[in-house]
């Protein structure tokens, strides 16, 4: 694996010789402690590992050796997942984040061979590296998303796959999305818009968190939100992003992990997220 581009810190992580700013007004670095705490134990995440692998293994042979990157992986969290269901990846995965922060929490949760890069994901300096590559829940933060899935593509090799993750569909946008700061949320029409004019293209897309999305609507909308005030808005946003009580959490685990296999091999009308593939050709 070519490193050429980037040289190895004395904290264990890969940076390029330009100076990488990460931009706080897409993800605020404060969010990376409660991601760190929330990654391995929410039902969200745990259904959204789950849905992700079992496409993973749908289009790629996840039993022999491939490099693979998580871009804007944040802490690590699903690249840990991966690298302990998929060993086979495992010596060659990496993680991409434009935070030291998140890099740094990442180091306490990932095997000591998985790789962590400073990135500008404007600006990746990869040319045919990878395999595959992960942009999870990012592209809705950024406000080119289409210049940052150019940049994911020319840091495929050819024939390597790209796996995007999004929040799905405006009619869920909520005052959540706002204080996550998300630009957009995406449809399936909106993959096959960008796939082309990004040098990629669309395999399939699938939306997810279908069995759950009415409880996702009711909890985002309930009456009373839009009056509240800015302070009573986050207070409320920070509660509704904590892992649920323990039987409540198992609960909807249940509900998510139901959806794998379904979901792979019927298409939900609708989600609360969307899964895109793409192939560089």
């Amino acid at each position: 694996m070519s490193a050429s581009e980037y040289s190895l810190g004395s904290d264990g992580i890969y940076r390029p010789a330009a100076p990488v700013q990460h931009r706080a007004e897409e993800y605020a670095e404060e969010g990376f402690e409660f991601l760190l705490r929330m990654q391995e134990r929410h039902f969200w995440y745990r259904g959204r590992h789950r849905f992700l692998l079992a496409a993973l293994d749908r289009h790629c042979d996840t039993g022999v050796p491939a490099a693979a990157v998580d871009l804007g992986g944040g802490c690590g969290g699903w690249v840990r997942y991966l690298a302990r269901h998929r060993p086979a990846w495992a010596p060659s995965l990496a993680l991409g984040d434009s935070s030291p922060v998140a890099l740094g929490a990442a180091a306490t949760v990932l095997p000591p061979e998985v790789r962590r890069y400073q990135i500008d994901l404007m600006n990746l300096r990869w040319r045919n590296q990878w395999d595959a590559a992960f942009l999870l829940d990012v592209l809705e933060h950024l406000p080119d998303d289409a210049a940052a899935l150019r940049e994911a593509a020319a840091a495929l090799k050819p024939g390597g796959y790209l796996f995007v993750t999004t929040p799905a569909f405006p009619a869920f946008w909520s005052y959540n999305d706002e204080l996550a700061l998300h630009l957009r949320r995406y449809t399936r029409a909106d993959f096959e818009r960008l796939a082309p004019a990004c040098g990629l293209e669309l395999c399939d897309a699938r939306y997810f968190m279908f069995f759950l999305s009415p409880l996702y609507w009711l909890a985002r909308n309930r009456a009373g939100i839009a009056e509240m005030s800015e302070e009573r808005k986050r207070e409320l946003f920070v509660r509704s992003h904590r892992i649920p009580a323990a039987p409540v959490n198992t609960v909807l685990s249940w509900v998510f992990c139901a959806e794998t296999p379904l979901g792979q091999h019927w298409h939900f009308p609708w989600g609360t997220s969307i899964l895109g593939v793409f192939r560089k050709n």
